[in-house]
């Protein structure tokens, strides 16, 4: 890869700043229903135009993809944004104070860029590929967890909408096993979250079974350039295609990624 991803991470971080403020200094306002047990909230909408118009001004080549309005722009490069503007809606409408921004850079099909803001939580992670993982001006890593019974995994919630029951079957099979196995099982109920707190060494796994970009794509560059191996639920290296987004520290991977059988469609 060429110096040019990595040098737009001051643009991430700008953007990042930007949404933070108005997660903080905004309620969440009248809320639109998405879907089964799905929304969106006014701050949702509200910050997505802002980080867009603003990655827009900095980046007019770049593409970017958000969850509230899909992807605008040429996508004929090999670079993408992926931004969620609030990931944990739900935990933000009910203050709970459990949700972040998340700013990512793609570039064919691999995170290269990545920022996530924790704003009621005062935190900044980011990263660039191969220059390390930050909290702050601080440099962090993952855990050194070598044994499953000392460990602590975060699950991803459980799904909402057409299909729900069957992908539940999976997620409720994964948590029981997980539940035999690991020290302690945790839904935060944010992806951006989870990842982020792995690459810190907060959580020694995360387990989430799907792998919406907008939610993965800063925490999977943030959680590799703090030493976290991750991937898809095949043990494959995880990219913009993968079904489900798996982080953890190296030394558990032999042992957790098998119990992820118990969520596989064909077991």
């Amino acid at each position: 890869m060429t110096d040019a991803p990595a040098a737009l991470l001051p643009a991430a971080l700008k953007a990042a700043e930007i949404a933070s403020d108005l997660v903080r200094t905004r309620v969440p306002g009248l809320l639109t229903a998405k879907g089964d047990r799905d929304m969106a909230s006014e701050v949702d909408y509200a910050v997505e135009r802002a980080v867009r118009d603003y990655l827009k001004e900095r980046t007019p080549d770049i593409p970017v993809l958000g969850e509230e309005e899909g992807i605008t722009g040429d996508t004929t490069g090999e670079l993408l944004w992926a931004i969620d503007p609030v990931d944990g809606t739900a935990n933000f409408v009910r203050s709970i104070p459990l949700c972040g921004i998340s700013i990512g850079l793609i570039q064919r099909g691999r995170p290269v860029v990545g920022v996530i803001d924790l704003p009621f939580l005062g935190t900044r992670y980011h990263a660039a590929q191969h220059a390390g993982a930050y909290l702050g001006d601080r440099r962090i890593q993952a855990s050194m967890t070598t044994d499953l019974k000392d460990a602590i995994v975060a699950i991803g919630d459980y799904a909402v909408g057409e299909g729900a029951e069957a992908k539940n079957r999976q997620r409720i099979a994964l948590t029981e096993r997980l539940a035999a196995n690991v020290q302690r099982v945790r839904m935060l109920g944010s992806a951006a979250i989870d990842l982020a707190w792995v690459a810190e060494g907060k959580l020694d796994a995360s387990i989430t079974l799907s792998n919406k970009p907008w939610d993965t794509a800063a925490g999977v560059i943030i959680a590799r350039e703090a030493g976290a191996k991750v991937t898809d639920q095949d043990g494959t290296g995880h990219t913009f295609t993968s079904t489900a987004t798996v982080a953890m520290t190296p030394a558990l991977a032999l042992n957790l990624l098998p119990l992820g059988d118990a969520a596989h469609p064909a077991k």
